[in-house]
């Protein structure tokens, strides 16, 4: 990790007040999920601050830095409030920060249907497992993909998700030989999507039915309606 990138996810010391451990958040909001199995449900997103990595098409650049730290019982009752059922813990890169994955299972044992999106940078093996995990792999238009960690495909349930964004005929093509060389279709559920005003949603989807495997195509059902709209 570069000192630029360890500058943006905050560490132990920034994390930690006394006995209770808190969490720099970016932003707390009430949105239709946009992704994975769980699309188009209400959905609260509690997003983190901070990211080891720096994708080139990342659109949440803007929770790199900042954010207010908050205690888990001020995010949990913030949740509450919001009085939804699912909730989606992202970033950034939730797993940065030490204290994410204990929120995890404060929101599974608050009764939320409580879904991760992560990079899949870094390690997944303490995750509740009530938790629905959306794990990305990086290709190589990403400028991650080296990042990606392999160890946690041995941690995903079969009900979890990977999730691969192509911005390039080179991108759809690494990613269905790494879907081949781990048969990650016969494992989880493999979700490909375009990069927004990147590749167009026909060309991709007219490359998955080329190949005759049992990928999923998807869109950013948030994005459709309301665009780049930060909070959505």
């Amino acid at each position: 990790m570069t000192e630029a990138m360890a500058a943006d996810t905050p560490s132990l010391d920034q994390v930690e007040t006394g006995s209770t451990r808190t969490l720099r958040i970016t932003e707390i909001f009430r949105s239709l999920q946009g992704e994975s199995d769980h699309i188009g449900w209400p959905t609260v997103f509690v997003r983190l601050t901070g990211c080891p990595l720096r994708c080139v098409y990342c659109d949440t650049a803007y929770a790199f830095t900042g954010g207010e730290r908050m205690a888990p019982e001020a995010i949990l009752a913030r949740v509450a409030e919001l009085d939804t059922r699912h909730v989606c813990v992202t970033g950034g890169e939730p797993l940065a920060q030490p204290g994410c994955i204990d929120l995890l299972r404060r929101l599974g044992d608050a009764g939320h249907v409580v879904s991760l999106e992560t990079s899949g940078a870094l390690d997944i093996a303490e995750v509740d497992s009530r938790v629905h995990v959306v794990m990305d792999l990086k290709t190589p238009s990403s400028g991650e993909v080296d990042r990606n960690r392999w160890q946690n495909l041995a941690h995903l349930k079969p009900s979890d998700e990977i999730k691969v964004v192509i911005g390039s005929r080179e991108d759809f093509d690494w990613a269905i030989a790494r879907v081949r060389e781990h048969d990650l279709t016969g494992r989880f559920a493999v979700l490909f999507s375009p990069v927004f005003d990147g590749v167009s949603p026909r060309t991709l989807a007219e490359w998955i039915l080329e190949t005759g495997l049992e990928i999923r195509f998807q869109m950013q059902l948030h994005k459709l309606i309301w665009g780049d709209e930060p909070g959505r």
